[in-house]
């Protein structure tokens, strides 16, 4: 009787420990599972990061590539078809092709300001009765492919608009989408090209760097 009493209390004991250990992997099983979830997110968020720097290089090459074509450009800067028109009728010309190029591409534009004629550039500075110089300054929201489009139009653009500053980024929240700053500068002639270099002619003693010739850097 005493030998099936120790029998119980073994049988009885190792039943406990069963339980206990079946209750312990219910409790940690779904942890586990949980952890191994997040390490494949993680890994899969990881990846996506460096496939996203990979992409962001690769943009970052081409547009430092084709920034550098059109600082090397030699491209008429913009002459109006008549006289007196006024900075605001300039701007609006130039403006609005930008805008156009922009749409085009199916980019977002988030914020845009500009300024007239910036003290530091050099035409404003020398030769503001002949030039009229505008930055336009825009955050812009785009794909890697859309941005590098709209930079090759800014590229082929018949007249002379130069990058101040281009600052790109990846969205937080999803790595193919850009957030951009592009910081441009416009210039126009204040009149038709032919009285503009009449005008250069007649005050060659200006220092006007590169105004007949090399557009500015």
């Amino acid at each position: 009787m005493d030998n099936s009493k120790k029998y119980y209390g073994v049988i009885a004991f190792c039943v406990i420990v069963v339980v206990l250990i079946f209750g312990a992997y219910k409790l940690i099983a779904p942890k586990i599972n949980q952890m191994n979830v997040q390490k494949e997110t993680i890994a899969k968020k990881e990846q996506e990061l460096a496939d996203g720097k990979r992409d962001l290089a690769i943009v970052q090459k081409k547009i430092k590539q084709i920034k550098d074509s059109i600082g090397g450009s030699q491209k008429k800067i913009y002459s109006p078809v008549e006289s007196d028109l006024g900075n605001d009728t300039l701007f609006f010309t130039l403006y609005s092709d930008v805008i156009e190029m922009v749409h085009a591409n199916s980019i977002k534009i988030r914020a845009i300001d500009y300024i007239y004629n910036p003290e530091a550039d050099s035409f404003v500075k020398f030769g503001k009765d002949i030039y009229f110089v505008c930055d336009v300054n825009m955050e812009l929201v785009s794909n890697y492919v859309n941005l590098g489009k709209l930079i090759q139009d800014l590229y082929q653009y018949p007249y002379y608009i130069r990058i101040n500053e281009l600052d790109v980024k990846p969205y937080d929240k999803d790595k193919k989408v850009l957030i951009s700053n592009l910081s441009l500068r416009l210039y126009a002639h204040t009149s038709p090209e032919e009285e503009t270099q009449e005008a250069g002619e007649a005050s060659t003693e200006m220092p006007l760097e590169g105004a007949a010739t090399a557009l500015p850097q």
